[in-house]
């Protein structure tokens, strides 16, 4: 049987450093619940993954299209469109995608002193059954503002608020009767630093010094910095560094490169200084990281 465990085409995930993890285990405002991971496969031919042992976190796999299949325990249960299902730590688990109609999923890890308290029992799939009042798109709207949220998750705020989001997206699976029946809308406010942040990940591959980035915005490097750090209480070169290192953590997970092929791709000229700053964020090298971490 075919399988395949990472790059697909299209995917998307964001693997939480271990500087910002480690924090919300003892942030009084996160503890109760908070994200590891997060990601989106869609249609995922060959898609497999199995933990013997299980894990030491929950996951939401939430499918919008196609079908797939999970193992948990001696129970096979076939996942179609619309289901989803939340898995608990230390339960050993298998599942994939159908072959000739591979799944489209969302999912998310998580921890926390409150995570058991979205678990549904029976461990089975749900289906959440389509109407007029469903807010099927509601609930992905709830986790594309998680998910960019987690793209600035460097500036502690951004990581809070979408660890607080995930108490309303994972009730909406809980409590799917009271989320169809109520209806709110938010808007995102266009902050300097967000326009920033979105130019660093258009040059992520390049070497940008803060010189160059204060041109580009027509500021002096330090009238820049300074606003810069108002809104996310970190340097401009520390955040471009962070988000060089997501993206190598993205190309570890997501491509057949090899860690002499990523770092030049990420404007880093060394092999040393691109493993001992990958380090100080993901906690481990990169060789490390791409061993240990499968996607799911």
């Amino acid at each position: 049987m075919l399988q395949q465990k990472q790059g697909f085409k299209g995917q998307r995930l964001i693997a939480i450093s271990t500087e910002v993890f480690s924090n919300s285990e003892h942030n009084q405002l996160t503890m109760s619940l908070y994200i590891t991971k997060i990601g989106f496969f869609p249609a995922v031919k060959y898609h497999y993954i199995k933990k013997d042992s299980g894990v030491d976190y929950y996951i939401l796999i939430y499918c919008t299209s196609g079908e797939g299949w999970c193992k948990v325990g001696e129970n096979t249960y076939a996942i179609k469109e619309n289901h989803f299902l939340i898995l608990p730590p230390n339960t050993p688990y298998s599942f994939g995608a159908d072959r000739s109609n591979p799944w489209t999923i969302y999912w998310i890890h998580f921890k926390g002193k409150l995570a058991s308290s979205f678990l549904i029992l029976p461990i089975a799939p749900n289906e959440i059954l389509p109407d007029a009042n469903s807010r099927l798109q509601d609930r992905i709207d709830m986790f594309e503002e998680i998910y960019e949220n987690l793209e600035l998750s460097f500036h502690s705020n951004h990581y809070n608020y979408a660890s607080l989001c995930l108490f309303h997206f994972l009730a909406s699976f809980k409590y799917e009767q009271q989320f169809r029946q109520i209806r709110s809308h938010a808007g995102i406010e266009n902050q300097f630093s967000q326009k920033v942040i979105s130019y660093m990940r258009e040059n992520v591959e390049h070497n940008l010094t803060l010189e160059q980035f204060a041109k580009h915005f027509n500021y002096s490097p330090s009238h820049f910095s300074m606003l810069f750090q108002e809104e996310t209480k970190q340097s401009p070169i520390k955040y471009f560094i962070n988000l060089k290192i997501e993206k190598a953590c993205q190309y570890l997970e997501l491509s057949n490169l090899k860690i002499s092929d990523i770092y030049p791709k990420l404007g880093f000229k060394d092999a040393a200084y691109f493993s001992r700053i990958f380090g100080k964020v993901m906690g481990i090298s990169p060789s490390k990281y791409k061993e240990q971490e499968k996607i799911i």
